[in-house]
């Protein structure tokens, strides 16, 4: 008996062991697997087995034929004992008929709940090791490996999307920051204030004094006027023969030095100080002019910006040409536009030179070429140099040591042109004495009026001079001896 118990139980861990090892070699019939891992034996007395599940009334005989074809029980055994008689059989058959009925429905109830909790964990076990579930678990992984693999490339692109925003950003501030400069040096070069890349202004030159203190230094350039008696002498002073000049004091309405101040002589040039303040004073600075061939009727070698017939040019332009570049060209252009005609506009400067009390001079073209009817002196010049520092672009013009003119031809074309100005204090060539600047003013030369120059200057303290030196041969000799004037302001 327990032999036949122990084949069935190997019966069954064979097929668990295979189900479990194998999933390709499991049971396909459910049913079989079933009934072979049910079945339960029942032993007899005469040694013989029955199945569980066998009818109640089953005959000793039935047992023995099925003990008998039963190929898995032991022969040994049964045929090492004595043959039992035919009573005996019967006998032995009928009581264990009895017992074997009173074991089938508690075997069968255990056997069922075993083979409930067999099949629950067969079909556990088979489930997962089935293909479905591994294609399930491969789909699974699959779409977390994606999933993931999506979000790491997300949070690449998002980092790469942010440079590239911060990228655009500061290319934005960089390009905005551009127009702005340019836009600031348009709005400068075409202010009516700021046409130049230096402005004068007596609160920052006058080595930042107050407000109160700027105002009083613009009345000195403006409302007052220096008086005194000719050839005040200093011994440190000493002119070159020919040459005229003196010295002024503004703030303190002093002359501190003089030679020949009264004495009539040619100003060259230097006449375009009253060319710019009747154009200051009756002119529209943004207006255009058209140059024709009148402006253009010089003589030759003049200086000359180098407009040609058909340009055209606003007023300032062509005022930064006469007080930069001192050009006969942009005098002649002015004055036919504010006075109508050349001959108008020097009847104006010879009424505007007797306002202002320059009675010693006579004006009759507005370039300053040499003609015997066009002289003044040196005092007459610093009346108009200390009227014309009441207009604010007349003190932003002077300063400018290089400036580009911008006009239209006649075709349309907008052109420029570029030029350096005339007075070498401003273009570096020439330094001034410690602790002086030069603010600017205006240079003249031709033949019969020499190398002349009249400035405006600060000292230390921001005290305003005006310097003129006239008659010079030679451009040293002038730059030499201004020199000589400046060295004074600051004693």
């Amino acid at each position: 008996m327990a032999d036949t118990l122990e084949n069935a139980n190997i019966i069954a861990d064979i097929n668990a062991a295979a189900s479990a090892d194998d999933d390709f070699l499991s049971f396909e019939d459910d049913d079989l697997a079933s009934s072979e891992s049910d079945v339960s034996v029942i032993s007899n007395d005469d040694g013989s087995v029955s199945e569980a599940g066998s009818p109640a009334g089953e005959t000793a005989a039935d047992a023995a034929r099925a003990e008998d074809s039963d190929p898995d029980i032991p022969q040994a055994e049964t045929a090492s004992e004595e043959k039992p008689s035919a009573s005996e059989t019967e006998k032995t058959a009928g009581q264990a008929v009895k017992p074997a009925g009173k074991k089938k429905r508690p075997q069968g109830k255990k056997s069922s709940k075993k083979k409930g909790n067999k099949k629950g964990k067969k079909k556990n076990s088979r489930w997962k090791n089935s293909r479905a579930a591994k294609a399930v678990r491969y789909a699974v992984s699959t779409i977390l490996a994606n999933i993931k693999g999506a979000l790491h490339r997300l949070g690449k692109s998002m980092r790469r999307s942010r440079r590239v925003f911060a990228t655009v950003i500061l290319l934005t501030i960089l390009f905005v920051g551009i127009i702005a400069g340019l836009t600031a040096v348009y709005i400068i070069h075409k202010s009516d204030d700021l046409p130049m890349p230096m402005m004068y202004s007596n609160e920052t030159m006058a080595y930042q004094t107050t407000t109160e203190a700027a105002l009083e230094t613009d009345k000195a350039f403006t409302f007052t006027i220096c008086t005194g008696k000719d050839d005040i002498g200093n011994e440190n002073i000493n002119l070159k023969e020919g040459e005229s000049g003196a010295l002024f004091n503004l703030e303190e309405r002093e002359i501190l030095f003089s030679k020949n101040m009264y004495d009539k002589i040619y100003p060259a040039s230097i006449t375009k100080i009253m060319t710019a303040i009747l154009t200051l004073k009756y002119g529209d600075m943004d207006e255009t002019v058209t140059i024709n061939w009148r402006d253009l009727e010089l003589e030759t070698g003049s200086q000359v910006v180098g407009l040609k017939i058909g340009d055209k040019v606003t007023v300032r332009e062509l005022l930064c040409g006469v007080l930069v570049h001192s050009g006969n060209d942009c005098a002649m252009a002015l004055a036919r536009h504010i006075g109508g005609t050349t001959e108008k506009f020097v009847k104006m400067m010879n009424s505007e030179l007797q306002e202002i009390g320059a009675t010693g001079t006579h004006f009759v073209n507005p370039t300053g070429l040499h003609s015997v009817d066009h002289y003044t002196t040196v005092y007459d010049i610093y009346l108009m140099l200390n009227e014309a520092v009441s207009y604010s672009d007349f003190k932003s013009i002077m300063q400018i040591p290089v400036y580009n003119l911008n006009y239209t031809d006649k075709d349309g074309n907008e052109k420029n042109i570029n030029f350096d100005a005339t007075d070498q204090y401003l273009t570096g060539e020439t330094k001034p004495p410690k602790n002086v600047v030069v603010l600017g003013g205006k240079t003249g030369t031709t033949d019969a009026a020499g190398h002349c120059l009249a400035i405006m200057s600060q000292n230390a303290f921001g005290q305003p001079y005006i310097s003129i030196i006239v008659g010079a041969k030679t451009t040293d000799d002038l730059y030499t001896d201004m020199n000589q004037l400046l060295s004074e302001i600051n004693d």
